[in-house]
């Protein structure tokens, strides 16, 4: 079993593919243990692809006594990358807390990020998002995580997927299944999330960057990812106004992917 001491912690990792390293890091879940799935596809064709198990999750241990935050997350990532031996990798953030945590990578090691992409990505928490972290974090303490995810799922998927996909979307092998049994590990997410403020750090970042701007996204919608394109200097941005904030589905996953690979091959 792959696993490594990062950072304060034992951090569980897998590598799949081969050639340059690529960082895939999602939200409140992991790529491993069966998901690499869902990594987009192409990807491991062409790069080693890192994918891992946030602190707290899965396999990966935690230490309580470290506050939560973007840069712990982002210093557990650069941490792992040293213990592989490489060198500069492409970063790629999808949906939510990846995201976020690929910002403090670019911001604090600008050697160590070779691109960047940023999808359901924020730099501020607002009252709304805030008020959106809050709910869901309720709904999983105090009614449970079925509650949690019945909410979640909503917010996360258009109608049109939801009703089509509500088997799958829902229950023990659904959506966010990660967190099951981890609502510990989801609070510290959370914390991270309304807590990371890089907005006027932003100018930082000196890599590539690709910014996506999902139209129908009710948790980060284009107020919040539009202000990361614009700080970022040189930033390109895409929009999809069909997208919510997870990409589902054979058209939008083959899009997606097809975007992804020629960024990260021009870079």
């Amino acid at each position: 079993m792959p696993i490594a001491r990062i950072n304060n912690h034992e951090m569980y990792y897998e590598v799949h593919g081969s050639g340059p390293p690529l960082v895939c890091s999602g939200g409140w879940g992991t790529f491993c243990h069966g998901e690499d799935k869902h990594v987009p596809r192409g990807l491991t064709d062409r790069y080693s692809v890192v994918i891992f198990d946030h602190r707290g999750l899965g396999e990966s241990s935690d230490d309580l006594s470290i506050p939560s935050s973007m840069r712990l997350y982002a210093d557990d990532i650069v941490g792992l990358i040293d213990h592989l031996g490489y060198d500069k990798f492409h970063m790629l953030g999808m949906v939510g807390m990846g995201a976020c945590i690929g910002q403090e990578i670019a911001i604090n090691y600008p050697n160590k990020i070779r691109s960047l992409v940023n999808m359901g990505c924020w730099a501020y928490a607002d009252e709304h998002f805030k008020g959106q972290m809050e709910m869901f974090t309720t709904l999983h303490g105090e009614v449970g995580f079925y509650a949690f995810q019945l909410s979640v799922v909503l917010h996360s998927f258009t109608p049109e997927y939801f009703n089509e996909k509500k088997n799958l979307l829902l229950g023990p092998h659904g959506g966010w299944k990660d967190l099951i049994g981890k609502f510990q590990a989801h609070k510290r997410f959370v914390n991270a999330c309304v807590t990371h403020h890089a907005i006027d750090r932003l100018d930082r970042v000196k890599c590539p960057t690709l910014v996506i701007h999902a139209g129908r996204d009710a948790v980060t919608s284009p107020r919040l990812t539009v202000p990361v394109e614009k700080a970022i200097p040189g930033a390109h941005g895409v929009h999809y106004d069909d997208m919510a904030h997870v990409v589902a589905g054979k058209e939008q996953k083959i899009r997606f992917s097809n975007l992804l690979m020629d960024f990260f091959g021009k870079h």
